[in-house]
């Protein structure tokens, strides 16, 4: 059968509605099994790969997913993914993270360490079965790092969005966990961008340019970029004016630093997320309706395809005995490293045993981020295809934990929610 030119791209667009479906037909059983959203578009990208509907015969998702349309759905995923990278790092709420003292430094140090230290001793345990990646060999301390990287992360998004749900935003142990994600992630991902100038450097020179190079991006974004940016913003949304050239402007610079960072040997995530974090935040009601707004139905719209592209190179039936051991002891350091590393110092700090153990749970969540994350060790070259499977099952059960294990919908419970907040005010 012939086709005509433009036949891949086609496809994609059949893919995208696949994908789009698929995520919303498992968004309602899940619902119920009181998971977020991410989690049913996670599921859903898994099930369309070879772990599921590759078990069919005919080799399905080699025929749905043919190898000339994937190049155009991972340019597309990754739109989505510096979209929501920027909304990451616009999010945090940088003076208000000063604000916190003890107990925020506590339980965001603890449960960065712990996880790290237990995830570099596993990965240390580990290497010997993935330290050869598509023929080449993997160094030792690149492969250490990046696990106990990933092992430290915590989704500060999907977080947020599980505390609105069950309505534990305002409530102490929520506060505390939403605050220590913020400032664990912004650790992370600078350690992150530590690990990745490791593994792609081979020369101290070449790890001096690019560390140099990233120094220069960030001053430039924050010595020039910000304060035009919010001069520009001041004067286009003076008097309550409109500002249509919002959001084309927004996207123009979340994508010239995302090519900035990769130009200088850094992922383009970090260009997206740093600019994210100087991108002004008044007038706060303007821009949550004109722009967070869009960009998120906008991500909404293309992580899906993210989550697809993952899921094509996650195949659980290749674990075997091995993998499938190394997977119950990667998920079990992963939840000690975080329950352990979050619920010890939030219970020094002030907060009884019910809620400290609720702040674990919740610092537990890795989700998106922890995708993300994954996506920059395949394309580093330090992850072989089981251990990716491994880690992304990981992300997909430490997401999943949270919402069984947390608490019916707080509305609001005087005792419990003032003792919380005296306990936080306490620890500052």
């Amino acid at each position: 059968m012939r086709h005509a030119p433009d036949f891949s791209l086609a496809v994609v667009m059949a893919d995208i509605a696949l994908v789009l479906a698929a995520g919303l037909i498992l968004a309602r059983p899940l619902r119920r099994l009181r998971q977020p959203p991410v989690v049913a578009e996670i599921t859903a990208g898994i099930a369309l790969g070879p772990s599921v509907l590759g078990l069919l015969p005919g080799d399905l998702p080699q025929r749905i997913f043919p190898a000339p349309g994937r190049p155009l759905l991972s340019a597309i995923a990754e739109v989505g993914l510096l979209l929501f990278m920027f909304l990451v790092g616009w999010e945090l709420d940088l003076p208000s993270l000063r604000s916190r003292r003890t107990s925020v430094a506590a339980v965001s140090l603890s449960s960065l360490a712990v996880p790290f230290l237990l995830g570099s001793a596993l990965a240390t345990a580990l290497y010997g079965g993935h330290s050869q990646v598509n023929g080449h060999q993997v160094g030792r301390l690149p492969f250490v790092l990046f696990i106990g990287t990933a092992m430290s992360i915590t989704a500060f998004p999907v977080l947020a969005r599980i505390l609105v749900e069950h309505r534990l935003q305002f409530t102490g142990p929520g506060l505390l966990a939403m605050t220590s994600a913020a400032v664990g992630d912004v650790l992370a991902w600078s350690m992150l961008a530590v690990v990745t100038t490791v593994a792609t450097t081979s020369e101290p020179r070449e790890l001096l340019s690019a560390v140099g190079g990233f120094a220069v991006f960030l001053a430039l974004l924050g010595l020039v970029a910000r304060p035009l940016l919010h001069r520009w913003m001041v004067s286009s949304t003076a008097g309550g004016r409109r500002a249509p050239a919002l959001p084309a402007v927004i996207c123009a610079g979340i994508l010239l630093s995302g090519w900035a960072t990769s130009w200088v040997g850094v992922d383009a995530i970090f260009g997206a997320f740093a600019f994210g974090v100087i991108t002004p935040r008044q007038p706060q009601e303007y821009l949550m309706r004109q722009l967070r707004e869009p960009l998120e139905r906008a991500g909404s719209l293309l992580l899906p395809v993210f989550f697809v592209v993952t899921g094509l190179s996650v195949d659980l039936r290749h674990l075997g005995a091995g993998g499938l051991l190394e997977l119950s002891a990667v998920v079990s350091v992963a939840c000690v490293g975080k329950l352990f590393g979050a619920a010890v110092p939030a219970r020094m700090t002030g907060l009884g045993w019910r809620d400290a153990r609720l702040v674990g749970v919740l610092m537990n969540t890795r989700g998106l981020t922890e995708l993300v994350i994954l996506k920059v060790g395949v394309e580093l070259g330090v992850l072989d295809g089981r251990m990716f499977t491994i880690m992304v099952v990981m992300a997909l059960v430490t997401t999943m934990m949270a919402g069984p294990l947390l608490p019916k919908r707080v509305d609001g419970i005087p005792g419990r929610a003032s003792s919380s907040r005296r306990a936080m005010s306490r620890s500052r």
